[in-house]
């Protein structure tokens, strides 16, 4: 027995009666969308998550209904903060629902949206994840040889300058208006 009580299988052996039990659904669960982690540290990386956004649900065709029972997960609270991030999971739900294939709940009623015979002959379940989020293109880095320009230059000096500047900035531009009214009398 295992720490919490119940008896462990195999890892093929669970695997494989787990994707008995949910055939013909992906082994791995609901499409989740491709979003952007929120630290600091991982904003550059992109990751799976929680849920589809409605916005992006209707730009695809898919009725915020009859997502979650053709394997699609929905997360309603969250918003697109990027048209490149809505245009990239509306194209993953483009793609997903032109590759499903929709079993008929009874065989002998076959109901509009369902797949045809053909189809469903030549359907295999998924197994693993399906549609994985890759990693996009590197980056490439340009190098540049450094200058004495580059080398004379004080960042820190010219920072506080600017910060000094921009403080001082309201008081120089009454002390000029006023300058120039002395000047006009």
């Amino acid at each position: 027995m295992s720490r919490h009580g119940s008896t462990s299988l195999p890892a093929s052996r669970g695997a494989a009666s787990k994707a008995v039990k949910i055939f013909p659904r992906p082994t791995a669960g609901p499409l989740r969308p491709i979003v952007q982690c929120q630290s600091l540290k991982y904003n550059m990386k992109s990751r799976a998550g929680r849920g589809f956004t409605l916005e992006e649900l209707k730009a695809a065709g898919i009725p915020k209904k009859l997502a979650p029972t053709i394997g699609i997960s929905v997360d309603h609270r969250r918003k697109n903060k990027s048209l490149e991030g809505l245009q990239a999971n509306v194209q993953r739900l483009k793609t997903y629902k032109a590759k499903l294939v929709i079993f008929p709940r009874r065989a002998r009623k076959v109901k509009a949206g369902d797949s045809t015979p053909e189809e469903l002959a030549t359907a295999t379940q998924v197994q693993g994840d399906y549609m994985p989020i890759t990693r996009g293109e590197k980056r490439s880095v340009e190098v540049v040889k450094v200058t004495d320009d580059m080398k004379s230059f004080a960042a820190y000096g010219k920072l506080r300058l600017e910060r000094m500047n921009k403080k001082h900035l309201g008081a120089r531009q009454k002390k000029a208006a006023e300058a120039e009214k002395e000047e006009k009398k």
